[in-house]
Parts: structure tokens; C-alpha cells; sequence
């Protein structure tokens, strides 16, 4: 959690707010993701070449090879402070026929860019970069094609800080089917059994009043409009780009024909109950069909939208340093039953990067992020105890490392304020109001 020294710095941005001026080695004609391009400019630079420049490098492939775990719908307040070098990644999945939303406020608005970058994972393939993002496009809308696990990056640029809120949130690709003002009547559900279970529901069935009207899903084409035993008067079609077609049974009239291109929202026939639902109250069937054949299509039109939970712990602590109250864990995901990453002691001190429902996410003096309790950690405002010092404690490390550089040697006998620990060092504040890292006594 070393910061970096922004005076020092700051001739280094200028170097490369300039190089990004300057011709350099970046292929004007290749697709780059805005990243992708950030990066190229540090590497034009020469800031690759730094400990700042590799260090966000390498922050962002890590964020990527340690990803924290989510569910959707998914909110995070947050703080990306300029004087470190950070990023964070998320891993969630999402169910074919979902529409994936992801939208990034900030503050400030305009002078802090954040890079976003939004990865597919499927089984026996490298992850696919499928969207990406910056400060001029700060939202992310993918139709979700297959079910699938996906990673989300977050990235800031060097030297630049600010807050944000981050939303993952899902809803249908596809416009609801059926017209109308009332309450949306989705009963029947895929995959039920019917006639005495030989066979399986291949649709959902949306019920209303006779002759409310039926519609175009998505922009397409009619492909067929018939009659069959089991669906009676149908209408068949192709939304443009996509690889399945929707099927929309039991009509008593049909309005559409055979190769109309439609609108969405066009009306393509009149609900009924033919077929083999003349027993039933008037209900629209409605299935999609791929060359593999049915699928679940209530995710694609389900008009039920879950909202995130909104952030409920103090978000004063935010990019400030904790102290935890108990013994707890630090988990994987913001859920009592996530995986446990480490079992935090009492004292235990760590940054605060975000808040995510009753959760922070958390780093540890060692690098390791992940979610703890809001109700288990306290802001670091009062010292512990006092502790004076023995002589194996004078130096004053930077870090909880052996090997960090010492800011200062304490003075033999003197007395400090213990404000946390983390292994085998505490944080302490001397007489001079400097705070820093001494090993623990074996004495205390």
C-alpha cells in the first residue's frame, strides 16, 4: 500500500501527456481497445520502461489473473487515489438471452479516465475481449448470446484520481412479445412436462384478454406464417444478426406475411387459443429455436429486473485505512458463504478501495483484496494502547516487510501509539505524529 510521491511525478506525465502528441510505433489501421491504446502511449513513452509505468502494467494484468466474485445485479462505490497504482476485476456469469448492462459514473466527469474492458470466458477457449470503454463511453451493453462467465476490468489512468460507481445489472435482449398495459401474465414456464410428461413445454405461454395484439420482439424478418396441430394459427421470425428464430402460436388472426421485414413492436398477429389450446384461456405461445433446438426463452423477455442493493455502510471510509473489531474473514464476494481468502485477526489493518452492499472491499498490507464485513472494521482514529519500544523495534519500515526502507530509528525506551497490526509488525504513530510499521516485541 506504498504511495507514490505525485510532485515527483509530475514531470513524468508531462513526458507523456506530450509523447502522446508525437508520432510513435501505434498502428493507426488496427482495431485497439482504448487500453489497449493508453498502454501503446506509455510504451511510446518509455514509461514501460519504469517502475510507475510497469507497475500499472502489471496492476492490470494481475487485477485480471485475480478476479473477485460477483452476482448480478452487482453495485460498488469506490476511490482510485492517484498517488497508488491500482485496478480491480470482477468474474460473474450471466444466462443466455440476458441483456449484460454496465455503467460507470465518476467524479470528476471530465479530467479522469477510467478504462473498462470486459472479457467472455468459455469452456476450453482463452478468455475473449468482447467490449471495452473509457471516460467518452462509460457504458457497456452486451446481448448475451450464450451462458457464460465474464471478467470486468477496471483501470484508471496514471496520476489521476476520483471516485466512482460501478452497476452490473441484466435484463432482457428482446421487447416483450405481447402489447399491453397491464400486468405481464408469464405462466407455463420451459421445459414443464405435458401430455402425461412425453413431452416438454418448448416455450413460455404470456396470457391476456382475445385479440390483444402480439409483437415483433426485435428488428427482423417474418420467415414463415402457418398452421400446425399444436400451435394452430403461427407466426415465425429472424431477428436480424441473431442465430435463432422466435415462434409466436396459438393466434387467432395472423396480420404478418412471409417475408416482411418488421419493426420491434410491429404487430404480427392477434392473441387466441387454437391449436391445442382451444380449451384454454386466449395466451400467446412464445419459443426460440436454434439449430439445436428450443431454448429457455424467459430469460430473453422476462420483464422482472432485479436492482442492485444499494451500498449500506459508511463510504467515509473509502480509501481510508481500517482496523478490524473481531476476529473475521476476508472473502472472496460480498456473501457470508463466499470462499474465505484469510481469516483476519483483531486489529488487523487494510485499505478500504470500495462498498458493496454491507461489504468493503478490502486490500491487506500484502496485496491481497477482498470483502469483509463493514460491521468488522472500524476507521484507525484512536491508538490502541501506547507501547514503549525494545530495542529490536527502533526501525520504522515504510511497509510491514523486513526489506522496506525505513523512514526513521526510533529512539531506545521511547513510547508510541499501537494503531493495528498485520503479521508480525504493528502500525505505530511516534511523538512526531509519523506513522510507519515496527516488528512486534516478543515481549509485549
Amino acid at each position: 500500500m506504498k504511495p507514490i510521491n505525485i510532485t515527483l511525478l509530475s514531470g513524468i506525465l508531462l513526458v507523456l501527456i506530450l509523447s502522446a502528441c508525437k508520432t510513435g510505433p501505434v498502428n493507426l489501421f488496427k482495431t485497439a481497445s482504448p487500453y489497449e491504446l493508453y498502454q501503446r502511449k506509455l510504451t511510446t513513452a518509455g514509461l514501460d520502461k519504469t517502475a510507475m509505468g510497469k507497475a500499472w502494467i502489471d496492476a492490470g494484468q494481475e487485477s485480471v489473473a485475480k478476479p473477485l466474485q460477483i452476482k448480478i445485479p452487482y453495485k460498488e462505490e469506490g476511490y482510485f487515489p492517484a498517488e497508488r497504482v491500482a485496478a480491480t476485476a470482477f468474474r460473474f456469469d450471466v444466462i443466455r438471452g440476458q441483456q449484460l448492462n454496465i455503467r460507470l459514473t465518476k467524479t470528476p466527469a471530465a479530467d479522469f479516465m477510467v478504462y473498462m474492458d470486459l472479457w467472455t470466458y468459455r469452456e476450453g477457449n482463452t478468455p475473449k475481449l468482447i467490449a471495452s470503454a473509457d471516460t467518452l463511453n462509460a457504458s457497456i451493453t452486451v446481448d448475451v448470446d450464450d451462458n457464460a462467465e465474464y471478467l470486468l476490468r477496471l483501470q484508471p489512468e496514471l496520476l489521476k484520481s476520483g471516485s466512482y460507481t460501478l452497476e452490473i445489472v441484466t435484463g432482457p435482449s428482446l421487447a416483450f412479445p405481447v402489447k399491453t398495459t397491464g400486468r405481464k401474465r408469464i405462466e407455463s414456464l420451459f421445459g414443464v412436462g405435458r401430455d402425461a410428461n412425453t413431452r416438454r413445454h418448448e416455450g413460455i405461454d404470456i396470457f391476456g384478454p382475445k385479440h390483444t395484439p402480439v409483437v415483433a420482439s426485435a428488428d427482423g424478418v417474418v420467415t414463415r406464417v402457418g398452421e400446425n396441430n399444436l400451435g394452430g394459427l403461427v407466426v415465425f421470425m429472424r431477428p436480424n444478426d441473431k442465430n435463432y428464430t422466435l415462434y409466436y402460436a396459438h393466434l387467432d388472426k395472423q396480420l404478418a406475411v412471409q417475408g416482411q421485414e418488421v419493426k420491434t413492436g410491429d404487430t404480427l398477429g392477434l392473441m387466441g387459443n387454437t391449436g391445442n389450446a382451444r380449451t384454454t384461456p386466449p395466451h400467446l405461445h412464445f419459443g426460440i429455436y436454434t439449430g439445436a433446438g428450443a431454448i429457455d426463452p424467459l430469460p430473453f423477455v422476462n420483464p422482472d429486473v432485479a436492482a442492485p442493493k444499494p451500498v449500506a455502510v459508511a463510504t467515509s471510509n473509502i480509501n481510508a485505512t481500517v482496523r478490524s473489531n473481531t476476529k473475521t474473514e476476508l472473502r472472496d464476494r460480498p456473501d457470508s458463504k463466499g470462499l474465505s481468502l484469510r481469516t483476519i485477526s483483531p486489529s488487523t489493518v487494510m485499505l478500504v478501495e470500495a462498498a458493496a452492499d454491507s461489504w468493503y472491499k478490502a486490500k491487506l498490507p500484502d496485496g491481497t483484496s477482498g470483502y469483509i464485513s463493514g460491521k468488522a472494521v472500524n476507521p484507525v482514529k484512536t491508538s490502541i494502547r501506547s507501547i514503549k519500544l525494545q530495542p529490536e523495534q527502533l526501525a520504522l519500515y515504510d511497509e510491514p516487510l523486513t526489506d522496506a526502507p525505513i523512514k526513521k530509528t526510533l529512539d531506545s525506551g521511547s513510547t508510541v501509539n499501537m494503531l493495528g497490526q498485520f503479521d508480525s509488525f504493528l502500525l505505530v504513530k511516534d511523538g512526531d505524529a509519523e506513522t510507519g510499521w515496527v516488528r512486534s516485541s516478543t515481549n509485549r
